[in-house]
């Protein structure tokens, strides 16, 4: 007798990321959120009665990409100061831009627009840093995206509040807020240690560890914010955060290009995880992370784009390929960085410095049904000798063709199925036409 079901997806090839192994004729059995099985496509033909059946022919299904890290605003000031190191490129550009035009409607406007794109080139969950965290997680919950909003945390008031007390509460409201959803999560996000004094870091460290919530935080951007560190604290930033208790299993480490021998012995020591952003450190010359180096010693790192204002784009595909290509040449090894384990740092990777390992970041029976589907049929991707590299080196996001968050379908042949395009491109050419004409004053 055969189980009705509500979805089965079938495809070509089937990338469960939970080994190296790709799977092919298989199909995905979905019931409510939560994928109920994986087996040979004939056997589940035989086993269940699913009320829709998708096939998919030539084509992958993998788990859904988890962009670890971005400010998801900033996507309205995608090519705003380019070809501009790091510091003239927030001085001269980007906070002048922030702080006249950054309201609830910038951030509404500027997240849907981020979510548009990753949705559509196959990110399912991105964790996300910036100012109006409630209308951030509000977007992305209408348009049922997968996230974890890190609100920010600094001593300087912003439009979002007066300073760290403010933040700290705002956050944990919205904790409250949203403990029970199931797509969305929060994390404290102090921003950097050049913007953040020690107390309120001894505060989060407290509150960290009291509610169980991650913290992530910009560190060793650059070789410059660790040389102010020592010249203004005597220490370098990783261990001025561990003396502050602030670096743990639950800390997310965005960027770290500058890793010394004292640095990687901390990461492997408290179990914090490390979020590359290779395409934004190339963009902005601050540096190359060491990611062999860091796997090597048993680090956890994860993948993400950083902003669209330094990257410019948020397709996860692009920034795999660049992550391979910037291990391989950083190191002068052809080996370093190889496929899978890029694949692995886009997906369970992410999920594992996120928390939420035990949700998402593959396909497997029990977990949700994050997922989506890659076209490797198109002449361009031809031919496809081996799935697993081919993702990295030959795709892009425009290849997918179908996205799923817990089941639900956001991407379906290409069209996103819960976004007016039409009014938010319209609206997203005013802030073009208004902030374009403020940066040239």
């Amino acid at each position: 007798m055969t189980q009705a079901i509500d979805q089965l997806i079938s495809a070509r090839w089937l990338l469960p990321m939970t080994d190296r192994q790709v799977l092919e004729h298989h199909s995905v059995a979905i019931q409510g959120n939560q994928i109920l099985d994986i087996c040979p496509t004939n056997t589940a033909l035989e086993r269940y009665q699913p009320n829709q059946h998708r096939d998919l022919g030539d084509q992958l299904l993998m788990p859904g990409l988890i962009n670890a890290h971005g400010h998801a605003p900033m996507t309205l000031l995608r090519g705003l100061g380019n070809d501009l190191p790091l510091m003239e490129w927030l001085q001269d550009h980007i906070w002048p831009a922030e702080g006249r035009f950054v309201d609830e409607a910038f951030v509404a406007d500027g997240t849907q627009l981020a979510i548009a794109e990753m949705l559509r080139t196959g990110t399912t969950c991105f964790s996300d840093m910036y100012f109006f965290p409630e209308t951030i997680v509000e977007t992305a919950q209408q348009h049922g995206m997968r996230i974890q909003s890190t609100f920010p945390v600094l001593d300087m008031p912003t439009q979002w509040g007066s300073g760290p007390e403010e933040y700290i509460q705002k956050g944990l409201a919205l904790h409250d807020r949203v403990r029970n959803s199931n797509l969305a999560t929060i994390a404290f996000g102090p921003h950097a240690p050049y913007t953040i004094s020690d107390e309120p870091l001894r505060r989060i460290a407290t509150l960290a560890e009291e509610v169980d919530l991650p913290v992530q935080i910009h560190l060793h951007e650059t070789a410059g914010e660790v040389d102010d560190s020592i010249q203004n604290h005597g220490l370098r930033p990783t261990r001025r955060l561990a003396e502050l208790g602030l670096i743990s299993p639950r800390t997310q480490c965005v960027h770290m290009t500058q890793v010394d021998d004292h640095d990687l012995k901390l990461l492997q020591e408290s179990g914090a995880h490390v979020l590359h952003c290779p395409e934004a450190n190339m963009k902005l010359a601050s540096g190359a992370c060491p990611v062999q180096r860091l796997l090597d010693a048993g680090v956890n790192v994860g993948l993400g784009t950083d902003g669209a204002a330094s990257n410019n784009n948020l397709d996860m595909f692009g920034e795999m390929q660049s992550a391979a290509l910037l291990g391989k040449l950083s190191t002068l090894d052809a080996g370093a960085t190889d496929a899978y384990s890029v694949l692995r740092m886009a997906t369970i990777n992410g999920a594992q410095a996120l928390g939420i390992d035990d949700r998402v970041g593959t396909l497997e029976p029990g977990k949700q049904a994050d997922m989506i589907a890659v076209d490797l049929g198109d002449i361009l991707a031809q031919p496809v000798y081996d799935p697993i590299p081919h993702l990295v080196y030959n795709t892009n996001g425009r290849q997918v063709t179908h996205t799923w968050v817990a089941g639900e379908p956001r991407l379906i042949e290409g069209e996103l199925q819960r976004m007016d395009l039409h009014g938010l491109r319209e609206r997203v050419n005013q802030w073009q036409r208004h902030i374009a004409a403020a940066d040239q004053h």
